[in-house]
């Protein structure tokens, strides 16, 4: 019998390039049918076959609270009851602007728009424009939305400028971006050597998760501010995932790192379309209508998400918070590497607040080329077989995790026991 889930991806092939709206979703990389989820009530989701699973992915990160949290729901409902869009400035905006402001103290200015990459390509024009240079530095393996000035893969040599790894990007475009090895301020130190007068920014995942997670070590975050104030270059933080995930203050104020501008999506909109960037005063007001550097959209500050997101940050900053969420990545993470280490099976795993990483190698990696060696092969099998009993990771081997406040320490133990089961079997 053709299972539900299969009925609907078929469907969507017919209409739908690969049959989704964002190519993860297809489970190409670890194969089988995605599954189409219809409903999720805190740390579970159920799918359209009615299969229920606790889930450790919240729509890639932003479900920090769990699905459908009661008073998030009921500040959309109020908010939608009063009209969807005006495309004109709402209280509300300011509220959620204030607020931002107040709890990221490198943003003096912030503006709002509807997604995580509008929010970055957006930044990274306001870095052009502020320092009147062109050229962009990015990491490899670091993800910072579709935008065509993104899309690039390393060159040739070290310090060679980018080529597209997308086709419809140009490649005059292209070569105005230099992808540089995360974690190697050497590396990141030659670039400014040599082009330093040209470049505007550099841009960076303060915490990476769209390569798996990985950690930056202190001296690489130290060279990055260092080197971009000696140069006159902006330091750009993408939090559109680690922003309220890892930390109320997020990653720059886990690290103690102030950036010039920072950029969120996920947590902040509370599971609605929102994004946000922001910075130092002088730089934001170079931003239309005050400066010459244009950016707009017509949903921007959306009444509907910006209360999503308002009733979101509101709870996040009870006492104890991101203490307790932590502890449960922790030991979700701790659990899975002692149930592997019990089998002999060669796993890793490590957490930053609520974001975690699962490797199947001997030890977290640290760079591109050590998540590229773990074995892809051995996390699919284990995808499937923790997808079959009922808990959903991350359909890649090359995506982080994330836990919610609405996962419980049973929760976590039935995913260990999961685990620990199917580790059981490799021998």
């Amino acid at each position: 019998m053709t299972s539900r889930n299969q009925q609907l991806f078929e469907r969507a092939q017919r209409h739908i390039p690969g049959g989704v709206n964002s190519p993860v979703r297809a489970f190409r990389s670890v194969g089988g049918t995605p599954c189409f989820f219809q409903k999720g009530i805190g740390p579970k989701v159920q799918d359209a076959d009615g299969k229920w699973y606790l889930d450790y992915v919240g729509s890639w990160g932003p479900l920090i609270l769990g699905h459908a949290h009661p008073e998030v729901i009921a500040a959309v409902q109020t908010a939608a009851v009063d009209g969807l869009t005006f495309g004109a400035p709402t209280a509300r905006e300011v509220d959620i602007a204030d607020l931002l402001c107040e709890l990221v103290p490198s943003m003096e200015m912030v503006r709002l728009v509807s997604s995580g990459t509008e929010a970055t390509m957006s930044a990274i024009r306001l870095a052009r424009g502020y320092t009147g240079r062109d050229v962009l530095i990015k990491f490899e393996g670091c993800y910072h939305g579709h935008s065509d000035s993104l899309l690039v893969k390393a060159g040739s040599g070290a310090l060679t400028f980018g080529n597209p790894s997308s086709s419809g990007v140009p490649a005059d475009l292209a070569q105005h971006t230099m992808v540089l090895a995360y974690n190697d301020p050497q590396q990141l130190a030659d670039a400014f050597a040599e082009h330093g007068a040209k470049i505007a920014a550099v841009i960076v995942e303060p915490v990476v998760g769209n390569m798996n997670l990985i950690v930056p070590t202190p001296e690489f975050l130290r060279a990055m501010r260092e080197l971009t104030a000696k140069h006159g270059a902006l330091l750009i933080f993408d939090e559109v995932m680690t922003g309220f995930r890892v930390d109320l203050k997020s990653a720059q104020g886990l690290f103690g790192i102030t950036p010039d501008l920072s950029t969120f999506g996920k947590v902040v909109g509370g599971g609605m379309p929102l994004g946000a960037f922001g910075g130092k005063r002088e730089i934001m007001e170079k931003i239309a209508p005050l400066g010459p550097v244009y950016q707009a959209g017509t949903l921007s500050g959306n009444p509907v998400a910006v209360a999503a997101g308002l009733a979101t940050l509101a709870l996040i900053q009870q006492p104890g918070f991101y203490e307790a969420l932590t502890a449960k990545t922790k030991a979700l993470c701790e659990g899975l590497v002692a149930a592997a280490k019990k089998h002999g099976v060669a796993f890793a795993a490590q957490n930053v607040g609520g974001m975690f990483g699962l490797y199947f190698a001997e030890k977290c990696p640290a760079t591109y080329d050590e998540v590229l060696a773990c074995d892809k092969e051995a996390f699919n099998q284990f995808f499937h077989a923790m997808l079959d009993a009922g808990h959903y990771f991350a359909p890649s081997a090359f995506e982080a995790g994330f836990v919610s406040a609405a996962h419980t320490d049973a929760d976590i133990a039935a995913t260990v026991a999961a685990a620990d089961a199917y580790f059981a079997t490799l021998k």
